[in-house]
């Protein structure tokens, strides 16, 4: 299945870019995904959980980048994974192009994707691509949130002492993205992503979105 879709953030494009290509730092925007190791060569292995109704899939895989063009602002990535039950498994070639309109960035971005085992049966009527459209649009408001975000303070010497000590090290607050939430990959949420999928394809038909 191709899919074509297309989201604008705003911000200067190399902002978007430098962000973008950091797979580590955007894989939160994305319910589910949990990087657990980088390799060398741009390959990154993790788990991605999705929860479609009834329907649960865990895959295991790796995501590696192919090409990284900064010159022409072009990603392509490889992904690749086996459900953890051996039910199925997915493979996506996902093709990213950028380029700056006015005070926004416009991000295109091109997937093949092969899914089989429980999920495959979402791809008939449709319904794969409405969610797949609503996850890149929740992703974009996640990035664009990320891109405007204050950089984190760097730690003084008096912090870096204070850290040091038991005393300083119970007492001192947890790193911007580190609490418990964060190290646990939750699902995508099913029955309301499924919703708002099915909301939007309403909205299309009835001509109210």
């Amino acid at each position: 299945m191709k899919l074509a879709q297309s989201f604008e953030v705003r911000a200067p494009i190399d902002r978007v870019w430098e962000t973008l290509v950091d797979v580590e730092r955007v894989a939160p925007c994305l319910p589910g995904a949990e990087i657990d190791e980088a390799g060398e060569g741009g390959t990154y292995r993790g788990t991605f959980s999705v929860r479609l109704g009834p329907t649960t899939a865990a895959y295991r895989g790796e995501l590696k980048m192919e090409e990284l063009d900064q010159a022409s602002r072009r990603v392509v990535m490889q992904a690749s994974g086996q459900d953890k039950r051996g039910q199925g498994s997915a493979k996506a070639s996902i093709v990213s192009t950028m380029r700056e309109e006015g005070d926004v960035t416009r991000v295109d971005v091109e997937t093949d994707f092969t899914i089989t085992g429980r999920l495959a049966r979402f791809g008939r009527g449709g319904m794969i691509k409405d969610i797949s459209n609503r996850l890149l649009k929740d992703f974009a408001e996640c990035l664009q949130q990320k891109i405007e975000a204050p950089p984190a303070a760097e730690p003084t010497l008096v912090d870096a002492v204070l850290a040091a000590t038991p005393e300083g090290a119970a007492a001192a607050p947890p790193a911007a993205g580190d609490s418990a939430a964060s190290t646990t990959a939750k699902p995508i949420g099913g029955f309301s992503l499924f919703f708002r999928a099915l909301l939007d394809r309403l909205r299309r038909v009835f001509g109210r979105g």
